[in-house]
């Protein structure tokens, strides 16, 4: 993933599922994806999350450098609100 902006964006919106569906093997698995992502591909490390009424914003030392991104809560959550509203269609399927 070429983009740091689209690699974070990524990350965020699958760790929010994460984060609400502990559960959910897929989900997890996904994120790992995106923090190797983060690190390997951007040299991404630190991360700290927080959240007011209207944004994500992400911190997180890139390179030896601090650096911040922010993201519009409805964009981030856009995934979480569909398997939320249609949950049958993102059956969680445990490790074996």
């Amino acid at each position: 993933m070429k983009s740091l902006q689209d690699a974070l964006y990524n990350w965020l919106t699958i760790k929010a599922v994460v984060d609400a569906r502990p559960e959910d093997t897929a989900a997890r698995e996904t994120e790992e994806l995106f923090a190797e992502i983060l690190d390997e591909q951007h040299g991404v490390s630190g991360i700290v999350i927080s959240k007011d009424e209207n944004m994500y914003h992400v911190s997180f030392d890139q390179k030896g450098e601090s650096k911040t991104s922010r993201f519009p809560t409805d964009l981030i959550e856009v995934l979480l609100n569909q398997i939320n509203e249609e949950p049958e269609k993102y059956e969680n399927y445990p490790e074996e």
